[in-house]
């Protein structure tokens, strides 16, 4: 799963994997854009259903700039996720540096109304070196 998932971060029951791909098709360097895919695990190793109701990302560009991202669900669902079960999806993130790096948490409920926030593993985003 780690290589897989190289970067993965356990809340409670629920554990957030994520795995992050550089997009050079969707990216254009000499506008000063670059991309990124993300996809993302998220597993319930607890004993009741738990549901995903907002997230937060922070996202650190390579300048340092930070910029928060907040709503609900993630890619238009708010997904209950059974014991023993997992969410997947998968996300962009664009950049106007070469690298930078994200992180954040999603805000959980679990069957029996407690919330929580399981966290999201920082990652960095990092464009391969391209010579001229």
């Amino acid at each position: 799963m780690k290589a897989l998932f190289p970067h993965a971060l356990t809340t409670g029951p629920v554990t957030v994997r994520v795995s992050v791909s550089y997009l050079p098709e969707q990216s254009e360097p000499q506008r000063g854009r670059w991309f990124w895919a993300y996809h993302v695990r998220i597993e319930n190793d607890g004993e009741q259903p738990v549901q995903l109701l907002t997230r937060r990302w922070i996202i650190t560009d390579g300048r340092g700039a930070r910029h928060s991202v907040e709503g609900e669900g993630v890619v238009g669902e708010q997904p209950v996720i059974q014991p023993g079960a997992s969410y997947d999806y998968v996300s962009g993130c664009p950049l106007a540096t070469t690298s930078g790096a994200m992180q954040g948490s999603y805000r959980m409920v679990g069957a029996d109304g407690v919330t929580f926030d399981a966290a999201i593993p920082q990652f960095a985003l990092v464009a391969p070196a391209v010579e001229s």
